[in-house]
């Protein structure tokens, strides 16, 4: 089952930064295999080579997305590394990645509209462009995100991750209530965008996200040994996607109080323009 409008299958995203940790979460059952390097930022670049190293040992088992750092690195840095990575990918006979995404850090919200723009030109027909908003918007300088999905839906994006910026601040619903997180969503789906959530979760935060309807669940910290610079783990991951299921199966809406839920004291002009 895919999000609305979204090429991703529902499921569990798993971050890696190299084939032995994407055999581990394919393993463990992930949905969905994430390239990205986590020492070059929240959504750092992998080099090429390992991306189609690991897309070709992904190759049918699941669906595949890369990570391109920030939009405001433009497409002189951007541009090149997909072009090098589609080359490498057609002469192995694969595919290319069903998804790319790149953070607004950096970029007003006039500056983030044409450059996603820009860059979703370049992949063309190849994959889709998932357009990012930081909860943590501040610390990052990029646009709010009540404001960026509605520049998302206008500018042709099918899919909305809501992230966070800084890895140290906290996971997604300590950075922001469940209150936010939800009208987010609610704005998202209203535009017609798939919307997956990612930012250091782990278990405890899926109750939450199933409540809130979330399909699509993006981790690295909580499938790896060591944390986020350690090492992905089949077990951890197995762990979360039958947790998932779990939560998925018996979902049912929060009450207003209930912790990592509904925060009781969210208010609407918290995340109005």
């Amino acid at each position: 089952m895919s999000a609305s409008g979204s090429r991703l299958p529902a499921g569990l995203l798993v971050s890696v930064r190299s084939v032995a940790e994407a055999e581990e979460a394919v393993a463990g059952g992930a949905a969905i295999i994430d390239v990205k390097e986590p020492a070059q930022g929240p959504l750092g670049r992998a080099d090429v080579h390992v991306i189609a190293a690991i897309a070709a040992r992904v190759a049918g088992r699941a669906a595949c997305t890369v990570a391109c750092g920030e939009l405001a690195e433009g497409e002189p840095s951007i541009g090149p590394h997909l072009a090098a990575l589609a080359s490498q990918l057609a002469a192995a006979g694969l595919p290319f990645p069903t998804a790319v995404k790149a953070g607004p850090a950096g970029l007003s919200l006039d500056q983030w509209r044409p450059a996603y723009e820009r860059l979703a030109g370049l992949l063309a027909n190849r994959g889709e462009l998932v357009a990012v908003a930081y909860a943590d918007w501040r610390a990052a300088a990029a646009p709010d995100p009540a404001r960026l999905i509605t520049a998302a839906a206008d500018a042709g994006a099918s899919t909305l991750l809501i992230d966070t910026f800084d890895k140290a601040s906290g996971g997604l619903f300590e950075v922001v209530g469940g209150g936010a997180i939800a009208a987010w969503m609610a704005a998202a789906r209203a535009r017609g965008l798939g919307v997956a959530l990612a930012g250091r979760l782990g278990r405890r935060d899926l109750p939450a996200i199933a409540a809130l309807g979330g399909r699509i669940v993006g981790v690295r910290s909580a499938a790896c040994e060591g944390g986020r610079m350690g090492h992905v783990d089949r077990g951890n991951v197995a762990e979360l996607v039958g947790t998932l299921a779990e939560v998925w199966s018996t979902a049912s809406p929060l009450p207003p109080d209930c912790r990592g839920g509904f925060r009781p004291d969210f208010r609407p002009e918290e995340i109005s323009p």
